[in-house]
């Protein structure tokens, strides 16, 4: 299965994952200039902007190794801005949702809640 293919299950699949822990999606494929946010969503306490990271078990690395220090800033970059137009009541937190699609057909998933925060990020946004 090509990439964007398995990326684009790998979002539906994690909307669901989402919703039976109890999250609300808001939105999916946010942009902004900065770069896109996969899932917007909260629950009680929290506005997660959460990026969504698909891999075969074929896949030489996790699917969290690939939220590096420039994606980080991307995605809080592009988080600012969607604060700047939307109103939050919530704790904004940035997570990772990993998709594992597994040789004998099953799916695995390891949702990292608060992955990161932007003050590890240093400097002026």
């Amino acid at each position: 299965m090509e990439s964007k293919k398995i990326g684009d299950r790998g979002e539906q699949i994690a909307c669901r994952i989402l919703e039976k822990e109890g999250y609300c999606v808001t939105q999916r494929n946010y942009h902004s200039r900065f770069g896109e946010i996969d899932i917007i969503a909260e629950n009680e306490h929290y506005l997660a902007f959460i990026e969504v990271k698909t891999r075969t078990e074929s896949s030489r690395t996790l699917p969290r190794e690939a939220v590096g220090f420039s994606k980080q800033r991307k995605i809080a970059l592009t988080a600012m801005n969607y604060l700047q137009t939307n109103r939050a009541e919530k704790t904004p937190v940035f997570d990772v949702l990993e998709i594992l699609y597994c040789n004998d057909g099953t799916i695995k998933y390891n949702h990292i809640k608060s992955a990161f925060d932007i003050s590890c990020l240093g400097g002026n946004y």
